[in-house]
C-alpha cells in the first residue's frame, strides 16, 4: 500500500504537468537498475538453493551463499522506487519473496522504510 500511494502521486504529478502518453508509458516501466537488481536476486537465490541441495557442500558454503542472496535482497529493499513502474515492480517482487517467508530480517524492514523517505 505504501508503494502504491507513492506511485499514484507520481503518476498524477506527471499527468498534471502535461507530459504526454509516452512519458506516462515510460513511467509505468520499471527502470533498468531495478530490473537488474531483481535479476541479480533471482540468480543468487537459485545459486543458494543449489548450494544447499548440493551433495557434499559444507555449512560455510551455505553461509556464504546465504549472505550473497541476502545482500541482493537488501539491495532491492533499499532501492528508492519513485516511478510508478519501479514502485509496482518492487512491491510485486517483494510480495512474492514475502510469500515464501523470506522477507523476515529486521534489516529488510529497515531498508524498506529508509527507501521511502
Amino acid at each position: 500500500m505504501l508503494f502504491h500511494s507513492g506511485c499514484a502521486v507520481v503518476a498524477s504529478t506527471v499527468a498534471a504537468n502535461g507530459h504526454g502518453t509516452k512519458a506516462l508509458r515510460r513511467n509505468r516501466q520499471p527502470s533498468e537498475d531495478l530490473v537488474a537488481l531483481i535479476e541479480a536476486h533471482k540468480t543468487t537465490y537459485a545459486a543458494f538453493g543449489k548450494v544447499v541441495h548440493k551433495r557434499g557442500s559444507h555449512s560455510r558454503d551455505h553461509i556464504e551463499a546465504g549472505r550473497t542472496e541476502e545482500r541482493a535482497l537488501l539491495a532491492i529493499c533499499a532501492y528508492r522506487a519513485v516511478k510508478e513502474g519501479d514502485c509496482l515492480a518492487k512491491a510485486r517482487y517483494l510480495l512474492e519473496v514475502e510469500a515464501r517467508g523470506e522477507l523476515d530480517l529486521p534489516e529488510h524492514m529497515q531498508a524498506l522504510l529508509r527507501s521511502t523517505v
